[in-house]
């Protein structure tokens, strides 16, 4: 039972799923909780597993204690229950194999992340730590500015939504951002600046921007990033895919890596 086994067994999952978007968002939410400042704390540790309270039950986590836990469960109890590898470490390798595959670049992963015992160890709310969609810029700042990341991380970070899409019956959002929602590249800023978007307002009654030709969307959080100074590195992003690829690699293992200690190379 080696690193190199669970790779090869996430990316089968991934290729015979495609549920690499959701790996994505599961690895964002447990790690992406951290903060500093007022709200302090949080880090990895799978305490979305726990679903009587906590992040287990959080709105912005709608799916991922089921849907993606439930296309982990595999790989889990034969990894995870042997003692091999970690709740929270197979989390972000699950992401990291799932954007490789995909078309990605290839993420560094390190481990030693501990798991939460129970729900206990969750944070105290989604608010203040994880974005809304519906809101602009000084929220994207008030968000990412105490977990350590600048304005153009901010860009970089938001570069995962060229793949994946919003599902009703979980954010209330509802569609995909680029047309080849399963391609990790640099689609999601050519689209966002090539097309023009419309508002509309899903049936939850979430506002959002939609282009009517190709069904595509974007949220108001996601077309606040065409505003100064974000835009510059969207324009950048959008010319130069490698660019976006090493930025976004930088600032997705520090997202992974926020809170913890004695992470290591290997397992």
């Amino acid at each position: 039972m080696s690193l190199a086994d669970i790779k090869a067994d996430l990316k089968a999952l991934v290729a015979e799923k495609s549920c690499g978007p959701i790996f994505i968002r599961l690895s964002w939410h447990d790690a992406g909780v951290y903060s500093t400042g007022k709200l302090a704390g949080g880090c990895p540790n799978a305490a979305m597993r726990f679903t009587d309270a906590g992040e287990g039950t959080f709105g912005a986590n709608a799916g991922l204690p089921t849907v993606a836990l439930d296309l982990l469960k595999p790989i889990t109890e034969k990894y995870v229950s042997a003692g091999v590898i970690s709740n929270a470490d197979l989390w972000t390798l699950a992401a990291n194999v799932g954007i490789e595959a995909m078309g990605g670049p290839a993420i560094p992963t390190r481990f030693g992340r501990k798991d939460a015992a129970s729900s206990a160890a969750s944070v105290e709310s989604q608010v203040g730590r994880l974005p809304d969609g519906d809101k602009g810029t000084d929220h994207l700042r008030e968000i990412f500015h105490p977990k350590g990341f600048t304005d153009k991380d901010i860009v970089a970070l938001s570069g995962a939504h060229t793949v994946g899409k919003c599902h009703a019956d979980r954010s209330g959002f509802d569609g995909k951002w680029t047309e080849n929602h399963l391609s990790f590249d640099n689609s999601y800023f050519t689209e966002m600046l090539a097309k023009e978007y419309a508002d509309e307002v899903t049936a939850q009654g979430c506002p959002q921007k939609a282009h009517k030709a190709t069904g595509t969307i974007m949220l108001i959080s996601d077309l606040a990033l065409l505003e100064a100074p974000y835009r510059e590195t969207v324009e950048l992003y959008a010319k130069d895919q490698e660019a976006f690829f090493k930025d976004f690699t930088a600032a997705w293992v520090k997202l992974q890596e926020n809170g913890c200690e004695g992470l290591s190379d290997t397992l």
